[in-house]
């Protein structure tokens, strides 16, 4: 059935959501191939990192289809890249299939194209529209690809702190007891929060309290995110749960940050497979700005925090969260842990202030996504 303009723009955003746990570090991109009356005549996302890119998966559809695409449509969620990375241009891809017409949702902040994906398809005569950078379907891509976007032009990730709550802030008993404030539902949706990022976060205090696996587990993954652990003296337990392979086969990678050296524990962390980062800062702590930065060298786009209220007090006090996903509990737990140990202020306006994005109810509890005001300035240009 022929598809109209939004109907098509719709489905390539759909095609890309579809890359969202799959595609990393790559951005997650979705391509349409359309005849001029609107009939679909090819369409593909984004595979693994090192895998075909979106439009050489829909050219690829085509060929299956036996279908030519000589003269067609080719919608692009993403500028196609014009440089040889893990994969060869997608641009040069598409000229060689004779498209004739490309429409781009959002130019590729990665400075190796940037512009030169447009120029390229351009000088080999094909017609390329570019959507209003205010249009729901280029501020959908973006939001999709808020990691990528966030390494590419700040040269860090998109910091996310998940934390699951009582209805009055509490994340633990004063005895430490936390499994389970919330429900079922929650945690598996937690989980795939978990599964988009590239790499979760988390503290000492949190391993050697609870001694988490912190992999995917309650939702299909086709990989694993990497583990970042934040353990400045090198306590991390060498019989820790996160050493031990996930269930599902998929590898990570485990990078251990500390500040004090301590020789013998190092080999034998790295002998379990962690790979050490010393990263000192003030008063024998992690420099967490630091390790933002060396997490963008390693190409993590979202960084998923489960940490405790030490660590998440830290990441907060220092500026350095984006945006707060919680899980609220219909449940009053009285004196206990909150989310993060900060402060104290000396009047309410000086609270760092936050915007919801989202308010939904998930099984039982709430979950809410809020993002602190200006941390996403660099995602949407001005008109």
């Amino acid at each position: 059935m022929p598809l109209n303009d939004t109907e098509l723009l719709d489905r390539v955003h759909a095609l890309s959501a579809q890359a969202q746990r799959l595609s990393n570090p790559n951005p997650r991109v979705g391509c349409v191939i359309s005849d001029g009356a609107g009939r679909v005549l090819a369409e593909g996302h984004t595979q693994k990192a090192g895998g075909p890119h979106a439009e050489v998966m829909a050219l690829r559809d085509a060929q299956a289809r036996g279908h030519s695409v000589q003269g067609s449509t080719a919608y692009v969620s993403l500028e196609p890249c014009s440089h040889h990375g893990r994969t060869p241009p997608c641009c040069d891809a598409l000229i060689a299939a004779g498209v004739a017409r490309v429409v781009v949702f959002t130019g590729d902040p990665n400075p190796l194209v940037a512009g030169q994906g447009i120029e390229r398809l351009r000088a080999a005569g094909i017609e390329v529209d570019v959507l209003p950078p205010n249009s729901a379907a280029a501020r959908a891509s973006r939001e999709l690809n808020i990691g990528f976007f966030s390494r590419m032009i700040r040269h860090t990730p998109w910091v996310r702190m998940k934390a699951a709550t009582s209805l009055d802030g509490i994340t633990a008993l004063e005895n430490g007891a936390s499994q389970w404030i919330t429900g079922e539902a929650a945690r598996a949706n937690g989980h795939a929060w978990r599964a988009r990022a590239c790499a979760v976060l988390t503290g000492i205090g949190t391993v050697l309290e609870d001694d988490p696996s912190l992999d995917v587990r309650l939702v299909d993954a086709p990989r694993q995110p990497h583990l970042v652990v934040v353990d400045s003296r090198l306590q991390t337990p060498l019989t820790a749960r996160l050493f031990r392979a996930p269930a599902d086969g998929h590898s990570r990678q485990i990078w251990i940050y500390h500040a004090t050296r301590n020789a013998a524990k190092e080999a034998a962390l790295q002998a379990q497979g962690a790979t050490l980062v010393q990263m000192p800062g003030a008063n024998d702590k992690v420099d967490l700005p630091g390790l933002l930065n060396d997490l963008g060298r390693r190409e993590v786009n979202e960084l998923h925090v489960e940490a405790g209220h030490k660590l998440n007090g830290s990441l907060l006090r220092e500026g350095l969260v984006d945006e707060l996903l919680l899980y609220v509990a219909p449940q009053l737990l009285g004196r206990g842990a909150g989310v993060a140990n900060f402060g104290p202020l000396e009047q309410l306006s000086d609270g760092p202030r936050l915007r919801y994005e989202s308010v939904e109810p998930v099984g039982q509890d709430l979950r809410i996504l809020a993002r602190f005001q200006g941390r996403d300035r660099f995602l949407h240009p001005a008109t």
